[in-house]
């Protein structure tokens, strides 16, 4: 991998827990400070700090709602990786991570529920065994390799097999086939190489899911918070994740799936039919991954 001939001065922000640290400017780190603001004071009137982590995820993701979508949103230089935060638009990923970093930056104490504490809990998520070092494949770019990672330090729990998930064909390829769709990428061919072998090496692990016959059956055992990964087969059969949201259990029991869904669809954050019928709105979704948060 190519090293980082391109780093400007590091930006210490602080906070009496931690220090975070960032390689771009904070402007570019983090967007969308009312927003921000908002969550805070709501968080405060409503106690979420005293729901379960699951619950308070899903407080978050609900708060969210109406947000729009927005296509490669951690996509933020061609050369330094770094973690950020977009409140104002948001695709399938970072909605599910933003809600989860929110609803985990509010266990610190109040005065910490600040930008620099939210980028700390995204940091933690987003790369693999929590730290990013200015490279691109620091982070996680695959839900599967994510869910490996996380469940792995005990950030979640990996409930696929335990609720009936099942070993399917797969293969992690598309961002080596879709390359130039990504900044990173596009401005730096040698990452190519490596980010193949990273491919073969996700490719390698196993991948169970949940199938979506399956699904109407287990839903009663999904809690709100629960990170729902979508699975769908190319024309070759194989498997990968190509969509993720939240589970949202309401009133009559039901389990929603709430994400960013792309403009074609909503083009928006909304709370959509339940699990089990919004896998059959498309033919080539096979299943599910299911992820619990621990803390």
């Amino acid at each position: 991998m190519r090293s980082l001939k391109f780093v400007v001065p590091a930006i210490l922000f602080c906070t009496s827990a931690f220090a975070f640290e960032s390689r771009l400017p904070f402007s570019t780190v983090f967007k969308g400070q009312e927003q921000f603001d908002r969550l805070v004071a709501k968080a405060k009137s409503e106690n979420w700090k005293a729901l379960p982590i699951g619950e308070r995820t899903a407080a978050v993701g609900q708060s969210l709602l109406g947000t729009r979508y927005k296509h490669f949103t951690l996509e933020i230089d061609n050369h330094i990786e770094s973690p950020s935060v977009n409140f104002q638009g948001m695709d399938c990923w970072t909605f599910f991570e933003i809600s989860l970093a929110f609803a985990r930056m509010l266990n610190e104490p109040e005065e910490n529920w600040r930008p620099t504490t939210m980028l700390h809990y995204i940091e933690q998520d987003r790369y693999r065994g929590g730290e990013c070092t200015g490279e691109y494949l620091s982070r996680l770019h695959y839900l599967e390799d994510w869910l490996y990672d996380n469940d792995r330090r005990g950030l979640v729990n990996d409930l696929t097999r335990q609720l009936g998930g099942r070993s399917a064909p797969h293969s992690a390829r598309e961002m080596t086939i879709g390359w130039r769709h990504y900044r990173y990428l596009a401005a730096n061919k040698s990452l190519l190489g490596p980010l193949g072998r990273m491919e073969r090496d996700v490719s390698s692990r196993p991948l169970y899911e949940i199938p979506k016959n399956r699904v109407a059956k287990i839903e009663k055992n999904l809690r709100s918070g629960d990170i729902i990964g979508i699975v769908s087969r190319d024309r070759g059969g194989l498997r990968s994740t190509s969509h993720v949201g939240l589970c949202l259990k309401t009133s009559d029991g039901v389990a929603h799936f709430m994400h960013a869904s792309a403009p074609n669809n909503a083009g928006k954050v909304i709370v959509d039919s339940s699990i089990s019928k919004y896998l059959y709105r498309y033919g080539s979704d096979t299943g599910i991954l299911v992820a619990r948060p621990l803390k």
